[in-house]
């Protein structure tokens, strides 16, 4: 079974590895950036399968990052992750086709399952449409 890199960026350090745990943990490999233009830099050289990207981060907010993001590649899984649900900012995600997002609350083992599971389906569908 071919590992799944995950790409997460957030500007806590201790989220980054209570995430990068749980997802090693579900056969993913992880790399992690801690500002948005490390994140567009890890994507470019680092090909990622999905990306967890905090909303509120420094350099480049995570709205910004998705939109740079998708003017190059329009079916990369990307979720948000945020400390609070805003309703306003998870329309604009969903706007600009993020995959999803997690609440830093939320219990992280079963949104990490649900994260992994989307990334084998759309491999999938990758795969069929090459």
């Amino acid at each position: 079974m071919v590992r799944k890199r995950v790409l997460i960026v957030d500007d806590e350090v201790d989220f980054i590895e209570i995430l990068k745990v749980r997802l090693e943990s579900n056969n993913c490999e992880v790399i992690t950036a801690n500002n948005g233009k490390e994140a567009l830099e890890r994507i470019k050289k680092d090909k990622p399968n999905a990306v967890l990207l905090d909303i509120m981060m420094p350099e480049l907010d995570g709205l910004t990052v998705l939109k740079r993001i998708r003017q190059t590649d329009a079916t990369l899984p990307v979720f948000f992750i945020t400390a609070f649900s805003n309703e306003e900012r998870i329309k604009i995600a969903g706007g600009l086709n993020a995959s999803g997002y997690i609440v830093k609350t939320q219990d992280l083992g079963v949104k990490v399952k649900e994260i992994v599971d989307f990334i084998d389906i759309a491999e999938k569908a990758k795969g069929k449409s090459a």
